[in-house]
């Protein structure tokens, strides 16, 4: 099933986001997380890719078992900023021989040393073109930036670009964490005063741990509101407490978010299922499915 088939259906729902191993020792431990993920019933789930390439094999393979066995529509991430375009267009066919019918088109971190000279792509409409050429047929997704793009120098920039990949034929863009809802309501407004109207599905990072904010913040340059600050003030020397306090959190932003007319809610799971169970039981009434 396409992402925009699974939007379209309106109904209240949350997916996961999880990442593969990067060798073949972890592969049992992860597949076997993603699994329990995978069992709960998301509406869809999207795995990531590693810079290069690095770890597409279990991008795959962990993509496809997760549509195959647990019926759970899956989306492979594809980057491109350090990839030649013979790497890119075998994942392309190989995606396509998977039976994957959706791709996350992003540009990647750009390694050390990998100047502009050296690239063959330098962003994710670079990545689309090159999808749309294959004639692959993919439900291609790619990223949004609500608080905007770290690199980018102003809010009105990035939502040009973020315009310019709408109209290459991007069918859903799925946001960056935040840790303030009102910034992605604010968010909203902006792209659609500007013509943006693909569907934006909010990426909801529930911080379990303390050491997981400033790592947070300097991933994504997300504002931390002075709420979330006493959160971990208060909670972060007790794990368990931390926990609690973290999944609750980000329960509550769902909430929010559901009841101010958005539908679907992307979690960034960190392979936790835990995690995924305690978010999925707290919104059971609310989705519908009893945990």
């Amino acid at each position: 099933m396409k992402i925009t088939d699974v939007i379209a259906k309106k109904e209240y729902s949350v997916s996961f986001e999880v990442f593969p191993p990067k060798t073949d020792t972890a592969f049992e431990s992860v597949e076997h997380a993603v699994e329990e993920i995978a069992s709960l019933g998301p509406s869809f789930m999207s795995v990531t890719y590693g810079a290069g390439g690095g770890t597409s094999k279990y991008t795959l393979n962990i993509a496809k078992n997760i549509m195959d066995k647990y019926s759970v529509p899956s989306i492979a991430h594809l980057t491109c900023v350090s990839s030649s375009r013979e790497t890119v267009r075998d994942m392309i066919g190989k995606i396509q021989s998977a039976g994957i019918e959706n791709v996350l088109a992003l540009r990647g971190d750009i390694p050390e040393g990998c100047t502009d000279d050296k690239r063959y792509y330098n962003h994710a409409i670079d990545l689309m073109r090159e999808i749309k050429d294959s004639g692959a047929g993919f439900c291609v997704g790619g990223a949004c930036y609500p608080e905007k793009h770290p690199e980018c120098p102003s809010k009105k920039e990035d939502i040009i670009h973020l315009k310019e990949k709408a109209d290459a034929g991007f069918k859903f863009f799925t946001s960056q964490m935040f840790f303030d809802n009102n910034l992605f309501y604010n968010f909203m407004y902006r792209i659609r005063e500007q013509g943006i109207t693909v569907p934006i599905i909010p990426g909801i990072m529930p911080i379990t741990k303390a050491n997981q904010v400033a790592r947070a913040i300097s991933l994504s340059g997300s504002f931390v509101p002075q709420r979330f600050i006493n959160l971990v003030d208060k909670f972060g020397d007790n794990p368990d407490a931390m926990m609690q306090a973290g999944i609750a959190y980000a329960t509550d932003q769902i909430i929010d978010l559901f009841a101010n007319g958005i539908t679907h809610v992307h979690v960034y799971s960190m392979n936790s299922p835990g995690v995924a169970r305690a978010i999925m039981k707290n919104l059971s009434e609310i989705i519908g499915k009893r945990y």
